[in-house]
């Protein structure tokens, strides 16, 4: 593993915040995270039901949304000045946040105001990025609107509008900004516009193949929710994250290649792809792992590897069940301490062909979380030289990044700025490397 890469994947906070109702009150919490890639997961309430819209309204605001589905992604910006503009909106902007989530950065386009990104941890678009809130600033001409850009629990970006009051608009305007969530995940897939205005720094070949082939970042559902992060976001290589929800049953798998740059990239990717093929063909953790491995073994030969740390949780009982391929123990979280560390017993990496598979099992309390990483979290170096190590990071982890009613990329004194945006649920579960 490339420790100067600091390639980990953490099922920490990156910076979204989901609400996910589980049974008995509370939610459940998957958090991926890594020095390389970081998956976070967080819990905000929702916004009292709006007002009343009446019919007229509604079929104008359905025949522009049809419209907006069959726009190209250029024409994005006219559209939502079209549909904003009888409410009084003005000034609109649309922020989408950088690879590294530092910066809500303006999408440019024809209709839309831009202008400079602004820090994530010290904006009302950071505010409303990060809680997953609106944030309303009042201003001379009225009221300056940051409305969160969410679909299906990720946090896509923010749109911004100046309005001179929100009062009966408002349920008209959470479609508008729905619609316009959903415009940007669909029309993201095919074209480079919305990725070249997230792109702050170069990125590597291998960091390109690596957020090519990720889910979404976050997903959340009324009883589990998910998130993550690749950090350093331009130049991951070997650490990737990947996760599915079936039923009750959400499957996790975090991975950490053998070197770096490309090489490390292509046999995470493949190790991903094979966990995904064996996964949905409905075979358990054993099977999935005996596949991974002939699958490494057989395209990169006996002195290649890959580890890993694969996880079932069943979202009605609780349940857990993993398997840790040579990777770090997860650390079990209750509260804001560190209260176990999830020893098992651990077969060999992927591609080394482990023989005695041993799956550990436990039944995660409400408020749990489980956090998983890679070696790279431990293995960065501090300023002066010395490893960072396991004791220093799991002392980050319960301090600065403690789960609390927001999270930014503060200084801190440990080697990743994801923050862990937790979520207090019945049982919580935590992956990083």
């Amino acid at each position: 593993m490339d420790s100067e890469a600091a390639e980990t994947l953490a099922l920490v906070g990156p910076r979204t915040r989901h609400q996910c109702p589980a049974p008995r009150g509370g939610h459940y919490t998957l958090e991926l995270s890594a020095t390389a890639d970081a998956v976070n997961v967080a819990v905000s309430d929702r916004d009292p039901a709006p007002p009343y819209l009446d019919d007229g309204s509604l079929a104008d605001f359905s025949r522009d949304m049809d419209r907006g589905h069959e726009s190209p992604p250029y024409l994005l910006g006219p559209l939502v000045a079209e549909v904003v503009g009888p409410l009084g909106g003005r000034e609109i902007t649309i922020l989408l946040h950088d690879y590294g989530q530092l910066l809500p950065v303006p999408a440019p386009g024809e209709g839309l105001v831009t202008g400079e990104p602004q820090p994530i941890d010290d904006s009302d678009a950071g505010r409303a990025f990060l809680d997953g809130r609106r944030v309303e600033v009042g201003q001379d001409d009225g009221v300056r609107v940051y409305l969160p850009l969410l679909e299906g629990g990720d946090h896509v970006g923010v749109m911004v509008v100046t309005l001179d009051s929100i009062d009966d608009d408002w349920r008209l305007l959470r479609r508008i900004i729905a619609l316009v969530a959903d415009m940007l995940v669909t029309k993201h897939g095919y074209t480079d516009l919305f990725f070249r205005v997230r792109r702050r720094e170069p990125m590597s070949v291998a960091a390109e193949i690596q957020w090519s082939v990720l889910p979404p970042l976050a997903m959340s559902v009324p009883r589990v929710a998910v998130a993550g992060i690749l950090e350093p976001a331009y130049d991951v290589a070997g650490d990737s994250f990947d996760y599915a929800l079936n039923g009750d049953i959400l499957h996790v798998a975090v991975v950490d290649a053998m070197g770096h740059g490309l090489d490390a990239a292509t046999m995470a990717t493949v190790a991903i792809g094979s966990y995904r093929h064996a996964r949905r063909i409905s075979i358990g953790l054993s099977e999935i792992y005996a596949f991974m491995d002939r699958t490494i073994a057989g395209k990169f030969g006996p002195d290649h590897f890959v580890t890993a740390q694969m996880m079932q949780l069943n979202t009605a009982t609780g349940n857990l069940q993993w398997v840790n391929a040579g990777h770090p123990v997860p650390l079990l979280i209750r509260g804001r301490r560190i209260i176990r560390r999830l020893h098992s017993a651990t077969t060999l990496p992927v591609g080394f062909g482990g023989q005695e598979l041993r799956i550990s099992e436990l039944v995660l309390e409400p408020g749990d979380r489980v956090l998983c990483f890679t070696d790279g979290l431990i293995e960065e170096h501090e300023t002066d030289g010395e490893e960072f190590g396991e004791e220093h990071s799991s002392t980050g982890w319960t301090a600065s990044r403690a789960p609390g009613p927001k999270c930014g990329r503060q200084s801190a004194p440990y080697p990743t700025p994801s923050c862990v945006n937790g979520v207090e649920s019945p049982r919580t579960m935590r992956l990083s490397s």
